[in-house]
């Protein structure tokens, strides 16, 4: 393979990262960086989720998530409850004040693309949206 499409992917990558704020230290004039955002997005999503699943889902370090939790902990964001099943199993999940927390973002992140999209022609929409999810549907078929 040439350079060129690399070239070319690389380029829709930093257009696209700095088009949505991806780069800023902390996303959506927040106090969160890009991971914890997810971090709170993965736990508000499903319930009795454990550190090996954001691990995996994330694919993010052990160390990192380890101090991402503890931080989110001091805040009172999430909980820790062992599983009945099997006691080493550790549950996290969000509590009402994180849960807060995540809406807030998720409605700043809302809004900042509902800034974004509603710039764009019906048409335009139309196509932006079947090109991504195009590009979706042909990253996860390789």
């Amino acid at each position: 393979m040439n350079n060129k499409p690399i070239e070319e992917f690389r380029s829709f990558n930093r257009f696209y990262t700095a088009v949505i704020g991806l780069l800023d230290n902390h996303i959506l004039n927040s106090n969160y960086t890009l991971v914890e955002a997810r971090i709170m997005y993965e736990l508000y999503h499903g319930k009795n989720q454990t550190a090996s699943d954001l691990i995996h889902t994330l694919s993010i370090d052990k160390g990192y998530l380890s101090r991402v939790l503890r931080q989110f902990e001091k805040r009172k964001f999430i909980n820790r409850q062992r599983s009945a099943e099997d006691t080493r199993v550790i549950f996290l999940n969000l509590t009402a004040e994180g849960k807060k927390e995540f809406q807030q973002l998720d409605k700043a992140s809302n809004d900042q693309v509902k800034s974004i999209l509603k710039e764009l022609s019906e048409k335009d929409l139309a196509l932006l949206l079947g090109s991504m999810a195009e590009i979706k549907r042909i990253l996860t078929s390789k």
